[in-house]
Order: C-alpha cells, then sequence, then structure tokens
C-alpha cells in the first residue's frame, strides 16, 4: 500500500502558517472513546469562543504528529477549537510518537468503518456542550480523502475539507469506496486544495471530481495551484509559500461562510 500514496510531510516540517502575534492558545492531548470501545490519541486547542464553530483536523499516513497539532493551534488563534486525531489506537499504543514510528504497518489496518467511528467520536466531544455546534472536517492526502468521506457519514457536518486528497481511489483506507461514487450521500459543502504538478492526481481527475459534485447539486470549490506538487502546504517549500497562504486563506473563509 505504500505505493499507493505519497508522505505529504518530510519530519520536522510544520505547517505554512505564522502563529497569530500575541496569541495564547490553551491546548493539551486527551484520549477519546470510539462507539466499539477503542481509546485513541488525540490533541485539541481550545479557542476563546467555547462553543464556537469547531474542526477535526485528519492528518496523512503518519497519524497524530506535531504537524497537525501545530495546525491545531494556528486554527485556535482564529478562534476554530480545533481536535487533531490518530487513526491507529486499535493497532498501536496510545501517546507521543517520534518519526521513526512504522506508520505504514497500522495505515494497512486502518478501514473507512474504524476512521468514520473516530471521526464521530471527535464530533461528540466537540458538540458535548452544544449539539448544535458547526463543525468541520480538514484532512491532508489520506486524512484528504478521508475528510471527504466524512461528508458522506453522518455526522452533520458544516463542511469538508481536503488538501490533495485523491477523489477516486477505492479501497484505501480498507472498505471504502471512491469519494466520487459517494457525491450522492454528501450533506455539506466541500473544499479541496489540489496540487497542479501532483503526479498521483491528475487534473483530468480533478476536474471530473468538480463536475461530479456540480452535476450533483454539491456546493463546492475545488482549486488547483498550476505548478505545485503534492503536499505543496509546507513551511520548507518556500517555492510555494503563495499557493500555500492562499490556501490557507481560503480555509478561512471557507469556515467563516459556513460556520
Amino acid at each position: 500500500m505504500a505505493s499507493l500514496a505519497l508522505m505529504c510531510h518530510e519530519p520536522g516540517s510544520s505547517p505554512p502558517i505564522a502563529p497569530v502575534a500575541g496569541g495564547a492558545v490553551e491546548h493539551h492531548h486527551l484520549v477519546l472513546s470510539s462507539a466499539d470501545g477503542t481509546r485513541f490519541s488525540a490533541f485539541e486547542a481550545l479557542a476563546g469562543r467555547p462553543d464556537g464553530p469547531a474542526v477535526v483536523v485528519m492528518p496523512d499516513v503518519r497519524g497524530l504528529h506535531s504537524f497537525y497539532e501545530e495546525l491545531a493551534l494556528r486554527l485556535a488563534e482564529h478562534d476554530y477549537t480545533a481536535v487533531a486525531i490518530d487513526y491507529f489506537g486499535r493497532t498501536t499504543a496510545l501517546g507521543i510518537r517520534d518519526d521513526s514510528f512504522d506508520h505504514w504497518s497500522h495505515v494497512e489496518q486502518t478501514t473507512i468503518e474504524t476512521i468514520t467511528s473516530d471521526v464521530a467520536a471527535a464530533v461528540a466531544h466537540l458538540r458535548s456542550s452544544r449539539p448544535d455546534r458547526p463543525v468541520f472536517t480538514l484532512g491532508f492526502c489520506f486524512g484528504g480523502s478521508a475528510s471527504w468521506h466524512q461528508a458522506a457519514s453522518g455526522h452533520g457536518l458544516a463542511g469538508s475539507i481536503g488538501f490533495y486528497g485523491n477523489p477516486d481511489r477505492p479501497g484505501f483506507p480498507t472498505g471504502a469506496r471512491s469519494v466520487i461514487d459517494r457525491i450522492p450521500d454528501m450533506d455539506c459543502h466541500i473544499l479541496g486544495l489540489m496540487g497542479g504538478d501532483d503526479p498521483g492526481i491528475p487534473t483530468d481527475l480533478i476536474d471530473r471530481f468538480r463536475d461530479a459534485l456540480d452535476a450533483a447539486g454539491i456546493v463546492s470549490d475545488i482549486v488547483v495551484y498550476p505548478g505545485a506538487p503534492h503536499s505543496f502546504f509546507d513551511r520548507r517549500a518556500a517555492d510555494f509559500a503563495e499557493a500555500s497562504a492562499d490556501a490557507w486563506e481560503r480555509v478561512l473563509a471557507f469556515l467563516a461562510a459556513n460556520g
């Protein structure tokens, strides 16, 4: 399966977003429980509005990683409480891992059902004090397509955002139909942020995704950055700083418009 997906970020990478000057965000690691009793690791960054719109951050194939913890902090600085989740509570120990973690052996054991169950637990946690709280999913690569899957999974999301997710990869994770096949079941707006020079997700596939969303009446914004590669949203990729900055502004605008 390792040949089917690209590593979204190098070890030690961080989101290409400057911290808000003077921002101070309360944050903590926590353990959530899925409906099947699985306990899994998560990281929560709390916004100033305790019941305002919130985001479930869905990582790439590495699962819960410092990149996504930092992203949660940046979201909270913009007044969106964020919970970044791990995918591997059923196959490895709880707690913080370093970059030597062999994530692929655990990715291969994920299923669309277990990921959806874990997202449901995160959504329930975020809505524990306000059942109608607007909640979004935001994912990258493996998590990007998994984020779009959640739009068709009955969570009642306010919106679903994916960075360079593959919309037509059935069976990844195990048991998944393609995202395109699930479009008729989607019940929220969709944002897609894609690299125009991503060999694994050609532009004709992106066009097919956009057309299928339009045909189904799903409000969407599928943005392609010409010349940008897979995983362009990375502070180390200085050549794609303009695309990263624009993508972040689109994320914030999407959250504001739909929350």
